[in-house]
């Protein structure tokens, strides 16, 4: 009877601690998931300012004036620069200014070079519908020319 006794007292202190493992096991799972679900995500590339204070570094600035800012946007992007836009309206032309990440610092200097070599790029361009109207113009220069020729023959056959 003792060793009855004492074999079903050992199976239900065995299932127990199987049974508070588990649950702690469960307990941990839990609080884990909420730990996760928890976590802000941080936002890269351009952002609205407060997503970019929440990454918690020192912001710095910088005020451009060019209008056509959205050709920015693709180098900032290619550098990896957090930075979010602000128009000053109070200005006339309006005045853009770039809050970045100060460690961004560099990366942003190296993003601007680029966007200030495009844009130039871009004026130096001839604007290619005056190219195609000054090819028009001596195109029909040229049909006159040639249609003043074949007069001028015909009238010498004659």
């Amino acid at each position: 009877m003792q060793e009855e006794v004492t074999q079903k007292t050992i199976a239900f202190s065995i299932k127990s601690a199987k049974l508070t493992i588990q649950v702690l096991q469960a307990a941990a799972r839990k609080f884990l998931e909420t730990q996760n679900k928890g976590k802000t995500k941080l936002h890269h590339g351009q952002q609205s300012l407060k997503q970019l204070k929440k990454h918690g570094a020192a912001l710095s600035n910088i005020e451009i004036t060019e209008a056509n800012i959205g050709a920015f946007k693709p180098c900032a992007k290619k550098y990896g620069v957090d930075f979010t836009l602000r128009k000053d309206k109070t200005t006339q032309p309006p005045h853009y200014v770039v809050i970045f990440k100060a460690k961004d610092a560099d990366n942003l200097e190296q993003a601007f070079r680029e966007f200030t070599a495009k844009t130039l790029s871009k004026e130096q361009r001839p604007s290619i519908r005056k190219v195609l109207s000054a090819v028009k113009q001596k195109a029909a220069a040229q049909t006159k020319q040639r249609a003043k020729e074949k007069i001028k023959e015909r009238g010498l056959e004659l």
